[in-house]
């Protein structure tokens, strides 16, 4: 597949190093030397040194033969994207995908008419990452969280800290395919290594498991993690930048009281005027004296969101040690995503990982519903519509030589949700939840074209 990304900033940068890796054709715009020339040194890709918006520096990229185009300039210059990106599709691209910072966009009957314009994806990374955090605050023994057709099906992924239940004991004892609790497991993330579990695989301290179950599954396998639910009536957010602003307007409709803490005098003045029934304090939250003196100890849950990684860690870190029982930080830097956690992060949210899972999907076959990276492991989640032809229909899935550093985690059929064991024969037009390592991908999407 010829791919092109105009914009080699962090987005750009990262959705380079994931699509290298996948036999793609990769072609990189950017106004900026010194962003391509680092490019370079880590991904296998050429570029081009121009305007994203210019004609002739389409042109040289290839525009008109490319099958995809990829317009991620930094949030700030949306117009630029919107542009690249409408040019690219009138010179030839096939589906173009842009990167935009006005929510105004992402509304429903707008994004029908850049769909008419041409633009085949409009995403939102600030956007993508309050959501993100919505769905961790309505599941807060969790690190990860994802729903598959509407929440039927779920995946979870929790740490196994010292004295939880599971560690020592085998994958097959959080395996349950009877009844309405089902649930797998279907991931570990253990140091610097992702693991596609075997039956016979045994848990360790520290390990962070990634469980596939059906709704009513989700307390059952929950309670391998030694970790209770807890409601969010009470919220303190650190950072009142988008993602700070629309995280409080959502968690408004079902929190009791939200507190943000903004550093910006002139943020905070816009942050009181435009949201409703949220106390907003201009100070710094790394300061562990103001933390003390906003009553932080009586939050549910604290979310550090500020441009800083190393502010949102520190502030986070804090707020653990006080006592609060959920603690998300939004962590920009990749290599520092372990690192939080190791400190005791309960969970870490990257725009970058979040955005590159709703555009890897357009590389793969048109069945692909969804993909997800996940934070702090090397797997990814996709949702696959099965093809009637499709190779995973010949045979229960112990026959069909499946890749090993694959899972097939549950499946949706009509009303009917189930977990898949080896004895699954997977049926045309079925949901499929598949968990697989980076280097498998092309593999596992070939079953299902």
């Amino acid at each position: 597949m010829k791919i092109i990304i105009a914009g080699a900033g962090e987005v750009g940068s990262h959705l380079a190093k994931m699509l290298s890796n996948e036999s793609n054709s990769l072609t990189i715009i950017d106004n900026d030397e010194n962003r391509l020339n680092k490019l370079r040194e880590v991904a296998d890709v050429i570029t081009i040194l121009g305007d994203p918006t210019s004609i002739e520096t389409l042109k040289s990229a290839g525009a008109e033969k490319a099958d995809l185009f990829i317009a991620v300039s930094p949030a700030q210059e949306q117009d630029v994207n919107i542009i690249s990106a409408l040019l690219a599709k009138k010179l030839g691209s096939g589906k173009v995908t842009a990167r935009v910072n006005n929510d105004e966009y992402m509304h429903h009957e707008n994004k029908l008419l850049f769909k008419e314009l041409g633009i085949d994806l409009l995403f939102y990374p600030e956007k993508i990452a309050s959501y993100e955090i919505v769905d961790l605050l309505k599941q807060t023994g969790t690190t990860e969280f994802m729903e598959f057709a509407r929440g039927v099906l779920q995946m979870v992924a929790f740490r196994l800290e010292d004295g939880a239940p599971l560690i020592d004991k085998c994958v097959s004892d959080i395996s349950s395919f009877t009844g309405k609790s089902q649930y797998k497991a279907v991931a570990i993330a253990r140091n610097e290594t992702t693991i596609i579990p075997s039956p016979g695989t045994k848990f360790m301290e520290n390990d962070l498991v990634f469980v596939i179950c059906t709704k009513d599954g989700v307390q059952d396998a929950m309670s391998f993690s030694g970790k209770t639910e807890i409601p969010i009536k009470n919220l303190m957010v650190v950072g009142g930048g988008r993602i700070g602003e629309m995280l409080a307007k959502k968690m408004g409709k079902v929190s009791d009281h939200i507190k943000i803490i903004e550093i910006k005098p002139e943020r905070c003045e816009y942050l009181a005027e435009t949201l409703d029934n949220v106390l907003v304090i201009n100070g710094d939250g790394r300061n562990s004296d103001l933390l003390l003196e906003e009553d932080v100890t009586k939050y549910d849950a604290f979310v550090a969101v500020t441009s800083n990684s190393e502010t949102n860690i520190l502030s986070c870190v804090a707020a653990k040690k006080m006592g609060i029982a959920k603690t998300i930080a939004e962590v920009e830097n990749i290599e520092y995503i372990k690192l939080a956690e190791g400190m005791g992060v309960d969970a870490v949210i990257n725009k970058k990982l979040s955005t590159a899972g709703r555009i890897f999907r357009f590389t793969l076959s048109n069945k692909v519903r969804s993909i997800k990276c996940l934070n702090g492991s090397d797997a990814e989640v996709l949702e696959f519509i099965v093809n009637p032809s499709s190779a995973i229909t010949k045979g229960p899935l112990k026959d069909l030589h499946f890749p090993k550093e694959a899972i097939i985690g549950g499946i949706i059929r009509g009303n009917e949700i189930f977990v898949a064991t080896d004895d699954t024969v997977i049926k045309p037009y079925d949901r499929v939840a598949v968990f697989a390592l980076p280097q498998v991908l092309a593999q596992v999407n070939k079953f299902f074209i």
